[in-house]
């Protein structure tokens, strides 16, 4: 079954958050954060419904600067038994359409450098690391990667 893309809400609030803390330890958002991303005027925020089911969530933000805009990712999870099904590639293509139709020219992310599934899906949909993030992550490096979008 194929992943259903729409925008999320804060009604997903308590789902996203579940996610959030099954992907991440201690470098997860808390329910605030989230909250706060999911009503912030200048945030994206997409979920992938499984069979109803919300598999996973993607929440960026657009920064204007000038006569451009830059997308930054905060936050994409797939929850551990939707993965390697091409959910975080669907979510990943999906936020950077919303920010093309936002005039987003450049979309950026971090990520810890140890995390190797998810560098790979990065370097596969044309992302660059263009720094590195030392302690980013609390005693874990992280890496900043970018992308053109066209």
């Amino acid at each position: 079954m194929s992943a259903k893309i729409e925008e999320t809400s804060i009604k997903h609030l308590d789902r996203l958050y579940e996610i959030e803390t099954e992907c991440f330890e201690t470098e997860a958002f808390t329910k605030q954060q989230i909250a706060y991303l999911l009503t912030d005027y200048n945030s994206v925020g997409l979920v992938a419904k499984v069979n109803g089911e919300i598999a996973g969530f993607i929440i960026g933000k657009v920064y204007a600067n000038g006569k451009s805009a830059t997308g930054h990712i905060l936050t994409i999870d797939v929850s551990p038994k939707h993965r390697r099904r091409g959910i975080g590639l669907k979510l990943l293509h999906e936020i950077e359409k919303a920010f093309t139709d936002k005039g987003v020219k450049i979309c950026c992310l971090e990520a810890r450098e140890d995390n190797i599934a998810a560098l790979n899906l990065y370097r596969k949909h044309g992302y660059k690391i263009v720094g590195r993030l030392k302690n980013y992550y609390g005693s874990a490096n992280g890496v900043c990667l970018r992308k053109v979008l066209t």
